[in-house]
């Protein structure tokens, strides 16, 4: 399951930089009034050190999702949820969107009932003139992207058009042994605008396709003291691929029995969707601005995934055999999960409905926002497999697998069909309440349905489902979010302030794939925090402290027995979450041309009412460091322009981050690197020339595989594991055009 404008606001840095729970900070605290904008424009948001298909996601103090950051596009999400149709397969940053920028914890809370950040983008709508913009790509490992827009008028009379192609053939910094791209992706849009007469507003009807495959890559190193990795003489991090040779793996359909052959490449582990938006706005005479954003989102997904588990030595005696030719092999062998999603259909009809007015000191908003999601008869296929150690890997069999080199199919297998629906009522208010003093407040109530079905059959190798081993889904919950931010001029320029943010939230469809009824208790997450802001002409600085409990946290993991590596479970667990944050956040500009970014936070997320068993025996992971999460994370964003050219360049330093779940094993602290010049040769035309990881920093991060249950790190000195890690030196190079 994986350039924007800087604004006058510290906060959208400190967000967009990667803060956690520890450093929510709102802008409204950098200004003496409030911030009439929603979002934060910045872009480092975009520039993510794993990969090139999407925005970085934002450390808020939790574990990472597959979906990473949530993506709304027109004020709705891209998808309604991120499993099996991640948010990449249908939105890419493109020329056709006209605006893109940071939406603060606040604001989603109180316009989507949600936790975390989100990237708020909006559609290139057709325009009064005619306008021709885009962008080409590419780097030094064979990156192709073309991304244009054209839009202009159709009539006089107000009519207008847009359309716009985003393609991108990007083969990462590793070679694949079955294909030569690791992301192929397309997306079409076209669409036409009425301007109402009188600047009344407009209404545009927009139509999106998008046509995309992914494939993930890990990577084999050897671990150390103090958390440093070694890289291999003949597996290089980042450049290697430890995805098995042919991309093929064996399944059995967990609902017809059949036994099948799934690809990576795009044929088995591809979204097709199309998408219709109709949006706009209107001024009523009575001065409230209608706003409207729809939606109908109709998609077909397969997906193929494999996971790496765990490395283990095997000598002759073990029977292991390439399966291309059966010859014996004796070294390194990786254990494999694979997981293949049959194609799915997907659907999601949604609106958003507001009206806004200024009423003296209040600018108010209400509105009303409907989901309905439907997803039918999803399954996720499952089986295990053996491989070689080593760039473009083979598939072995052994005395425990099939011929074809398969064993334990469907353990862990997943299904569940049905409905969601989501239909919120929500308000905001800015308020100004004196010169000195602006309070923000945001209030939603949704009513949350589930009905579908689902199997509390224990998944036993080789499993499929009879008729009678489903169950009823039907659910339906109320849900509470808000926010309550407050501001308060000391002096002129300096300044408190204090934010309380709450969310509810019940499971999902996707809760119900594993076989078990899941914990259904309402999951609440109260967030508090207090702090300081100066503001001046030449620095503008916030400090805040924050504390979050979040309870109902569910996690999925692949463990593997310590006592034997070829012995492997999936096991899920409810837990929370307690976490205390610190953050400083300034803007420097002490002369022309030259501004410099530095954030530092704090924080220490801890496992809370952790425990599960596995293998015959209890675990309590309570008081522990969340995984993969840096207890310190700092950056460091110099820039200078002269002229015509911009010079730029961002370090993100994270702390230690815990690769197990009893924290023994981490990694040890890294910067990620970006650096770049850009040249505007006239009002048309600019060349960027940008270097990703220009340390060339090695090493990996995130979590080791397998190892989730280790309690002494000597033995895995000098072991083989393996991992995620961050994108090594990579040059790019862009030509946009602007006509």
């Amino acid at each position: 399951m994986n350039n924007l404008k800087l604004t006058i606001s510290t906060l959208g840095l400190a967000l967009s930089f990667g803060s956690a729970f520890g450093q929510q900070i709102d802008s409204i605290a950098v200004k003496k009034t409030a911030a009439a904008s929603k979002e934060d424009n910045n872009r480092n948001v975009m520039l993510n050190a794993a990969n090139n298909t999407g925005p970085r996601d934002v450390n808020i103090g939790l574990p990472g999702t597959v979906g990473g950051i949530t993506i709304l596009e027109n004020d709705l999400p891209v998808v309604y949820f991120f499993w099996p149709e991640l948010p990449n397969k249908t939105w890419r940053p493109s020329s056709s969107l006209e605006k893109t920028g940071l939406l603060k914890m606040d604001q989603l809370a109180n316009s989507m009932g949600d936790l975390g950040f989100a990237v708020n983008s909006y559609s290139q709508t057709g325009t009064r003139e005619r306008k021709i913009k885009g962008k080409l790509t590419t780097s030094n490992f064979g990156w192709l992207q073309a991304d244009a827009n054209i839009s202009g008028p159709i009539s006089k009379n107000g009519w207008a058009y847009t359309a716009g192609a985003f393609m991108n053939y990007d083969p990462s910094t590793f070679k694949l042994g079955f294909a030569r791209n690791v992301d192929e992706t397309k997306i079409f849009r076209a669409g036409i605008t009425k301007f109402f007469d009188n600047n009344k507003g407009q209404f545009t009807a927009l139509y999106k396709y998008a046509d995309s495959y992914n494939i993930g890559n890990y990577a084999v190193f050897q671990y150390g003291e103090k958390g440093k990795v070694t890289e291999l003489d003949d597996f290089r991090i980042g450049r290697d691929s430890y995805v098995v040779r042919d991309g093929q793996m064996k399944l059995k359909d967990i609902r017809s029995g059949k036994d099948y052959w799934a690809a990576m490449n795009g044929s088995d582990n591809r979204a097709v969707s199309h998408n219709i938006d109709i949006f706009g706005n209107y001024q009523l005479d009575n001065g409230w601005n209608f706003k409207y954003s729809t939606r109908a989102h109709f998609a077909k997904v397969k997906v193929a995934t494999i996971i790496p588990l765990s490395i283990f030595n095997a000598d002759q005696s073990a029977g292991y055999k390439l399966a291309s030719d059966h010859s014996t092999y004796v070294g390194s062998i990786g254990t494999q999960l694979g997981m293949h999603t049959p194609e799915t259909p997907v659907t999601n009809i949604a609106g958003r409905f507001s009206l806004n007015k200024q009423l003296g000191g209040h600018n108010l908003t209400i509105g009303l926002l409907e989901q309905y999601y439907k997803i039918k008869d999803f399954t996720s296929n499952r089986t295990f497999f053996f491989q070689t150690v080593g760039p473009q890997p083979q598939r072995l069999v052994s005395p425990n697998t099939d011929t074809d080199g398969f064993y334990n199919q469907n353990v862990g297998g997943e299904y569940h069909s049905g409905i969601e629906n989501k239909l919120s009522l929500y308000a905001t208010d800015d308020w100004k309440v004196s010169d000195n003093f602006n309070l923000n407040v945001g209030l939603h109530v949704r009513n949350h349905l589930v009905d579908g079905k689902f199997s509390m059959t224990p998944r036993s190798p080789g499993f499929t489902f009879k008729q009678d081993d489903f169950k009823k889904i039907n659910e339906n919950w109320m849900h509470i979010a808000g926010s309550i931010n407050a501001t308060y001029n000391v002096i002129k320029n300096f300044g408190v302030l204090a934010n309380f943010l709450y969310t509810e939230e019940n499971r999902r469809l996707e809760s119900y794939s594993q076989a078990y009824n899941p914990n259904l208790d309402k999951i609440k997450s109260p967030l508090g925090a207090l702090g300081v802001f100066w503001n001046t002409q030449w620095i503008q600085l916030i400090s805040q402290a924050t504390y979050l409990k979040r309870n109902g946290y569910l996690g999925r993991y692949n463990l593997v027995n310590p006592n034997n590596s070829t012995d492997a479970q999936t096991t899920s667990v409810d837990y929370s979450i307690k976490t205390f944050g610190w953050t400083t956040d300034f803007l420097l500009n002490p002369f022309k041309g030259f501004n410099l970014h530095y954030l530092l936070t704090l924080q220490s997320p801890k496992y809370d009412q952790f425990k599960f068993d596995a293998f015959g025996k209890d675990y309590n992971y309570n008081g522990n460091i969340v995984v993969g999460v840096s207890k310190v994370l700092m950056e460091i964003d110099p820039s200078y322009t002269y002229n015509k050219w911009r010079a730029w360049a961002s370090f993100r330093y994270f702390g230690k981050q815990y690769a197990n779940l009893t924290n023994v094993l981490y990694f040890a602290p890294r910067w990620e690197t970006f650096g770049g010049i850009n040249y505007t040769m006239n009002k048309n035309i600019s060349i960027g020339a940008t270097v990703i990881n220009f340390l060339n920093q090695r090493g990996a991060s995130g979590t080791i595989n397998g190892a989730e249950l280790i309690t002494e790190a000597s033995p895995y000195y000098g072991k083989l594991l393996t991992g995620n890690y961050i994108m090594p030196l990579t040059g790019q190079l862009s030509i946009n055009f602007n006509f």
